[in-house]
């Protein structure tokens, strides 16, 4: 492993910090392009999915005679089938507590039970109409805070995965609904409450929403001579194999996995979703078989958690915060899924992006009889925000203090610990919060308006450590013709990463970027790569494409001197190949990999001199106008900076920033789901689910790169596919707050509940009122 620390002004960059277009482009808006969802395979079967209508159950019998019965149903599937062909059919990548389809009991309304097969996917959905489920009905728990120390339990033992370095601590608990506890000590926080000047604190929750992709969730498998090859809308498909590999106890030579570009991802098709569930029906069928969700089965397979954040915070009189304690309790739903890896790596974020000496942080993941929650944009980010910076801002508004002031006074440099100790590097804080009240005007006057129209403008600004230890491998390919090819295993679901990698490879070995083609991921011929997430893949699949291209280049030179070429002539793939072979003929093919420093962080405090490779930066500013009346509102401007070191393409960075700000504008307005105290989910579909839509759009939406080089990167740069939706709700909410002093403190902010809060004695919206 090699890192690159060069200074941006001694580097002159022939392809980089340039804007291209996608290379992608031409074939979406052809339509020529590739999706998974697409793909048929002769005589495939189509699956259809009998869910549970409970959330918590003994499943007492199973009667699938009428639906087997039904013309043209190939067969009816339940876990007696799956238990035939994989004995230990759980999986998942904190914990093996997730059935291919339900065994004995199910755990939340939605959960896979039994599955129709048919050769006609209209003629498998009557079927499940036909399947009768008797269930024992068990008591269940829907609420994180309540279930962490309810008696009713959602499984009755755990077995860890210990698949990733950093969840190896996972330890199967019974009698618990606590998949994973977290904790972070830094200082004496009692100390710090005791001699307060004051102590402000404060509860803010956020709901469970879905990440809507408009490509559904797909998988399609069939079986080859000697193992089974899986075509999947998948973000991680070198963990696919891997997981089905163990799964079906077969080596990974037997298991091929290949994907295309997603449309859109955003952490739903992470880890393992639909793939053990097709090569199972597969391996019972012997057909290749497609399981293909519906906009409303996405609903009932994973989420976004749901957080209760309680936050205390210890604040001198002159504003500045000297002691903090954070309770995190993570509404996990029904299976961990990458839960574990959220509560902890966003969780140790939860004091926020300050300076300060006493800190005491608890996060909880926790199981409840809801649809399972996972990785979704910001992993987690968004809920510590949300609750971090709207506390700042009552504190400032309390103190008399100007937000912006009280976070410059707050926030930490450069060279600073976090709260895990981690020395701060290359984390522009206080340039981003600058850039931001340079963008809103934030020292000129500001017109709240007159009448029943207010105005208000509010910040907020969030950071993000990368994931880490994770793993990428590339390998780069130089033909005799002087073509290139990057195999390499990031997903592109519209975040533009074959561009970059391409851009990267072409920068290195003096090439144009449009003579370099990245293959997509396909376990036989690309090599391993952790999985496309958390706005990693620009830093370690760019490190890992760039020492591919300097093998690959210092192969050339090695080849250039054994055939007696000018040295100082720049290495050229095709007349190297032509002369060495005497034709159009050979390979030069260069191999990287790459895995950032770290160290895990100690089981009791929390502590780590290296908790992450970086930092990723988001800023956030809001102008609001409400309706005094009616308590309506909307947003009229939005100002986003973002810190992502180099901006290798500036276009698409920019395009990131601000298509993340607008699907964080959807979980802080409009989305939520809707569950009845039984479990059951009220809104899946999109006539009642509402996502932004263009007349969401701020009419005045812009957005900043911070001058800033990330040094330990490729080329000085690190991720942005986050960075945009960090500080989106709070600077709402303080927006509002600034407007017409109610401060709301759960999401969605609806305007029903800005009305109430605005007219708490109108009888008929709020019937309570006497």
């Amino acid at each position: 492993m090699t890192l690159i620390d060069l200074e941006p002004e001694a580097t002159q960059w022939s392809q980089l910090k340039h804007s291209r277009p996608r290379v992608e482009s031409h074939s979406k808006v052809t339509g020529r392009a590739e999706y998974i969802h697409n793909l048929a395979l002769p005589g495939m079967l189509h699956a259809k999915i009998l869910r549970s209508t409970v959330a918590h159950g003994r499943i007492v019998s199973i009667d699938a005679d009428a639906a087997k019965a039904l013309e043209g149903v190939h067969s009816v599937v339940t876990s007696q089938e799956i238990l035939g062909v994989i004995p230990e059919p759980y999986f998942g990548p904190a914990f093996h507590d997730q059935p291919i389809l339900a065994i004995d009991k199910v755990h939340y309304v939605g959960e896979p039970v039994a599955v129709v097969l048919a050769r006609d996917p209209y003629i498998a959905e009557e079927a499940l109409h036909l399947i009768q489920v008797e269930y024992e009905e068990l008591p269940a728990v829907f609420n994180e805070v309540e279930a962490a120390t309810s008696n009713v339990f959602v499984h009755d033992a755990l077995k860890p995965a210990g698949t990733f370095p950093d969840l190896k601590h996972l330890a199967g608990k019974k009698e618990t609904n606590v998949a994973l506890d977290f904790h972070v000590r830094h200082g004496d926080v009692s100390k710090a409450f005791a001699q307060a000047d004051h102590v402000f604190e404060h509860t803010f929750r956020t709901q469970q929403v879905m990440h809507t992709p408009l490509e559904p969730m797909v998988s399609l498998a069939e079986l080859k001579e000697g193992g089974i090859t899986i075509h999947t809308a998948s973000q991680s498909p070198s963990f696919v194999r891997l997981e089905v590999a163990r799964l079906l106890g077969w080596p990974e030579s037997r298991v091929r996995v290949r994907t295309a570009l997603l449309g859109g991802g955003f952490g739903a098709k992470l880890y393992v979703k639909l793939e053990a569930l097709a090569a199972a029906l597969s391996l019972i069928s012997r057909l290749p078989v497609r399981v293909a969700l519906t906009m409303e089965e996405q609903f009932y397979t994973i989420t976004k958690h749901a957080t209760t954040f309680r936050i205390k915070s210890a604040v001198s009189k002159e504003g500045r915060i000297t002691g903090r304690e954070c309770e995190v309790w993570w509404n996990g739903g029904a299976f961990a899924d990458i839960g574990p890896r959220v509560t902890q790596k966003s969780g140790f974020t939860a004091a926020g992006p300050y300076d300060i000496d006493n800190v005491s942080i608890d996060s909880y993941q926790i199981y409840t009889n809801l649809p399972p929650a996972g990785a979704f944009r910001g992993f987690g980010i968004t809920q510590m925000v949300w609750a971090y910076e709207s506390q700042a801002d009552i504190i400032a508004r309390e103190l008399g203090i100007d937000p912006v002031e009280f976070r410059r006074i707050n926030l930490l440099r450069d060279g600073r610990p976090h709260a895990t100790s981690t020395v701060m590097k290359d984390a522009a804080l206080v340039q981003s919060l600058d850039c931001l009240a340079q963008r809103m005007d934030w020292d000129k006057p500001f017109d709240h308006g007159t009448g029943a129209i207010r105005r208000g403008r509010g910040i907020g600004i969030g950071y993000k450590a990368l994931v880490a230890p994770t793993t990428s491998m590339a390998i780069v390919n130089l033909s005799a013709d002087g073509s290139c090819f990057v195999h390499a295993g990031t997903v592109d679901m519209g975040q533009g990463s074959d561009t970059v990698l391409a851009m990267i490879a072409a920068e290195v070995l003096g090439l144009d970027p449009a003579v370099v083609r990245v293959i997509h991921p396909d376990t036989d011929v690309t090599p391993y790569d952790m999985a496309t997430l958390g706005s990693r893949s620009t830093f370690h699949m760019g490190h890992a494409v760039r020492l591919a291209a300097e093998d690959a280049l210092q192969k050339m030179q090695a080849l250039a001197q054994e055939l007696g070429m000018d040295p100082d002539e720049k290495p050229d793939a095709a007349k190297l190949l032509v002369k060495r072979y005497g034709m159009q003929a050979g390979n030069i093919i260069g191999t990287g990999g790459f895995i950032p420093d770290y160290v895990s962080p100690d089981k009791q405090t929390g502590q780590s001199p290296n908790i992450t490779p970086n930092w990723m930066v988001g800023a956030t500013g809001v102008e609001v106008e409400v309706d005094t009346e009616t308590g309506q509102f909307r947003i009229v401007r939005l100002e986003n900076v973002g810190d992502l070191g180099t901006p290798l393409n500036p276009a698409i960075v920019e395009t990131q920033l601000s298509g993340a700000a607008i699907m964080q504008l959807g979980a802080a307005l409009y989305e939520e789901m809707d569950f009845d105290d039984q479990g059951q989910l009220r809104n899946a579909s999109f006539a009642e689910y509402k996502i932004p839509g263009i007349h969401d759009v701020p009419r005045h939406i812009h957005t900043e790169i911070v001058d800033s080089y990330q040094h330990n990167g490729p080329f000085g740069a690190k991720g942005v596919g986050e960075t945009g939706c960090y500080g989106v709700a709070s600077a709402v909410a303080a927006a509002i707050e600034d407007a017409v002093g109610v401060r709301l403190t759960s999401l969605p902010m609806k305007y029903e509940t800005l009305c109430r809060a605005l007219h708490p004695s109108a009888p008929h919206l709020n019937p309570e009122t006497p």
